[in-house]
């Protein structure tokens, strides 16, 4: 009967994580940097003639690119050759690869737990926090690093009654390793730190993990290899000097931020499960002898310390840290669920004041004219509300009430057009693309008075567009080199004996 029920489970978290990351998947541009630059490599990959190795020797505009191992641009490449080139195609493998990470929290907490009621929430947690599914959405790396990372805890859980599963151990640090580098480090000493916690010392020295570790890594090591081999010592000064060791001394690219900037990140966006945050790491820090606290505790303090001590900060280095939080918060919720005095004084206040915001939300929408939004924000208001006034009437069904509003909430923002709001940040990118792309020849490279270079400008015109100031614009053209031209830029360059091509969105593409 628990075996059916497991089943049953399984299926429906599946389902319903599916339909959250790949509803109206393709609906907004690709967006700067991550999913242009991703998106341009599998490109490149996909239109490569047979036998060219580019597979294994990928390129960003015919230029070597060393930033991070193929194999999610290995997979949007084959999705193109299925679906064409498109945003669905594009975020089609990451998002899938990320929703099967819903119901792999739901196994690896039921190892954990020993039952599946706290195992469930965290699953449904993990499924409802707004970064997740919005990061996972994306054309980017970091969905399918969690979700293998999950696939390495399952089989390490495993292992403890059946050592043949130490094998997949191996083969998941390869994945990762694959997908982004050196990222297996601090999740393989992670898991190498929650053995010895957890004194699992004879899984340590086990044959099967020994080879699982030899046969799951070679891939990896030999692709490294076959960059070392073909490029020699400039691969290695790229992919591990500037874009991995770099980032814990310095900031890249000016990423920058105090060393709790990866705290106001999760203050920012981890409502309105934030509010049960410090009830569940106080129960964790209570059970710290019980498995699940270990790895809780491992996880999040070790990840965390990592990333924050890091020079460069990114908004999406925190998302491996979320696993461990939705099974925190899953353990609180099960002991909540299961307690017919709990009180919550303080957490109908906060569910109350976040109904507010959601009033506020919609006639900010409806001042704006986003139908979607501001269904979503009643959405937020009506359930928020329920859940506050279940709280205060100390009924445990306010849970299913929080995790029925917030798949809504997400499920409405995913459906808009807003779910990827830094998109806003810049001007659109596809009206200038298509310009570039009906009047400027295969090849050609455009210089531009933008104040930087888009990854997304260059995948969507199929062309290189590069910044530039203004002096060396007017020596572009006189190189006859094409350019494109914000007002300001159009009134101090020189075109004579030029021609203007069109314009659009601000921009006017001037041809020598």
């Amino acid at each position: 009967m628990r075996l059916f029920r497991e089943k049953e489970w399984l299926f429906s978290l599946l389902l319903i994580s599916l339909v959250l990351w790949l509803i109206f998947l393709g609906n907004s541009p690709l967006r700067d940097w991550d999913e242009g630059t991703v998106a341009q490599v599998a490109r490149e990959i996909w239109r490569a003639p047979l036998g060219s190795m580019r597979w294994l020797y990928p390129t960003l505009g015919g230029e070597p690119y060393h930033n991070k191992p193929p194999l999610m641009h290995l997979l949007i490449a084959w999705s193109y050759s299925i679906g064409g080139v498109n945003e669905w195609t594009t975020r089609l493998p990451g998002a899938l690869l990320t929703a099967l990470g819903v119901p792999l929290l739901y196994l690896v907490g039921c190892l954990l737990f020993n039952q599946s009621l706290p195992a469930l929430f965290a699953a449904l947690v993990y499924l409802t926090m707004l970064p997740v599914v919005r990061h996972g959405r994306l054309a980017m790396l970091d969905g399918a690093t969690i979700t293998f990372f999950l696939l390495l805890l399952f089989c390490l859980l495993k292992a403890r009654q059946n050592r043949r599963y130490a094998l997949g151990v191996g083969f998941c640090l390869g994945l990762i390793t694959l997908t982004k580098g050196m990222m297996v480090l601090p999740l393989g000493a992670i898991a190498c730190l929650f053995l010895i916690a957890d004194r699992q010392f004879a899984l340590l020295t086990s044959p099967y993990l020994l080879v699982g570790m030899f046969l799951g890594n070679a891939p990896a090591i030999a692709w490294f290899a076959a960059q070392w081999q073909y490029y020699g010592g400039n691969f290695f000064q790229v992919n591990f000097q500037a874009q991995t060791f770099a980032r814990l001394t310095q900031s890249v690219e000016g990423h920058s931020g105090p060393p709790w900037y990866y705290l106001i990140e999760l203050i920012k966006y981890s409502f309105p499960w934030l509010l049960f945050l410090p009830g569940s790491f106080y129960l964790a820090w209570k059970k710290r002898h019980t498995t699940w606290s270990r790895l809780i505790i491992i996880g999040t303090i070790t990840y965390l310390l990592t990333i924050s001590l890091m020079r460069t900060k990114l908004p999406w280095y925190v998302m491996p840290v979320y696993p461990f939080l939705a099974l925190a918060i899953g353990a609180k919720l099960s002991e909540i669920w299961q307690d017919d005095h709990f009180k919550g004084r303080s957490l109908t206040i906060f569910l109350a004041i976040i109904s507010i915001a959601g009033l506020g939300g919609c006639v900010y929408f409806f001042i704006e004219k986003e139908p979607i939004l501001i269904v979503m924000s009643i959405v937020l208001a009506i359930s928020m509300g329920i859940a506050a006034w279940l709280v205060k009437q100390r009924d445990r069904n306010f849970i299913p009430v929080l995790f029925s509003g917030m798949y809504l909430v997400l499920a409405l923002l995913m459906s808009s057009q807003s779910w990827i709001w830094e998109l806003n940040e810049a001007f659109p990118v596809k009206p200038v693309a298509n310009l570039i792309r009906a009047n400027v020849p295969p090849g050609k490279e455009i210089y531009t008075s933008f104040a930087y270079n888009r990854p997304s400008l260059n995948f969507y015109s199929d062309r290189k567009v590069t910044a530039a100031t203004v002096p060396v614009l007017q020596q572009m053209l006189s190189n006859k080199s094409y350019l494109l031209l914000d007002d300001a830029a159009l009134q101090q360059i020189d075109l004579t004996g030029s021609k203007i091509i069109g314009t659009a969105k601000g921009f006017t593409l001037v041809s020598p």
